[in-house]
C-alpha cells in the first residue's frame, strides 16, 4: 500500500529533522520542505485520477466548466496554505503561518463567489 511508503518518508523526514536540529538547525527547513515535496509527488497519480473523476461528474451533469476550475483552485489554495502554515510552524514562525492561513481563507472566499452565484441562479430557476 502506498500509505506505508508515504508514512515511511514522513517518519524518516522527522527523524532527520530531529537529528539535524541539534547539529545544523539552519538546514532544518530544507529537510522539511524536501520531505513534504517527496510525499506530495508520491500522491500525484492519485490526485490526477481524483481530478479525472470529478471532471467526469461535471461532464455528466452539464454543469459549467468554470465551476470545476473554481473548485480546483479552492482545493489548491487550501492545500498550499495549510502546507505553508505547517512549514512556518515547524520553523518556529507560527505567527507568519497564521497570516498565511488568513490570506488563504480570504482568497478561498473570493474563489467561492462564482459557485455561490451559480447556486443562487439554480435556486431562482427552480422557483
Amino acid at each position: 500500500m502506498e500509505i506505508f511508503k508515504i508514512v515511511g518518508v514522513g517518519i524518516l523526514t522527522c527523524i532527520i529533522a530531529i537529528i539535524l536540529k541539534q547539529i545544523k538547525p539552519e538546514f532544518l527547513i530544507i529537510v522539511i520542505l524536501s520531505g513534504g515535496i517527496i510525499m506530495f509527488l508520491m500522491v500525484l497519480d492519485k490526485l490526477k485520477s481524483i481530478l479525472d473523476y470529478i471532471l467526469t461528474i461535471f461532464n455528466k451533469t452539464n454543469l459549467d466548466y468554470s465551476l470545476f476550475v473554481s473548485i480546483l483552485k479552492i482545493l489548491g489554495v487550501g492545500y498550499i496554505t495549510e502546507f505553508a502554515n505547517n512549514i512556518c510552524i515547524d520553523s518556529g514562525h507560527s505567527s507568519i503561518g497564521e497570516k498565511i492561513l488568513i490570506a488563504g481563507k480570504v482568497i478561498i472566499l473570493g474563489l467561492a463567489l462564482p459557485i455561490f452565484t451559480s447556486l443562487l441562479n439554480i435556486i431562482i430557476e427552480l422557483l
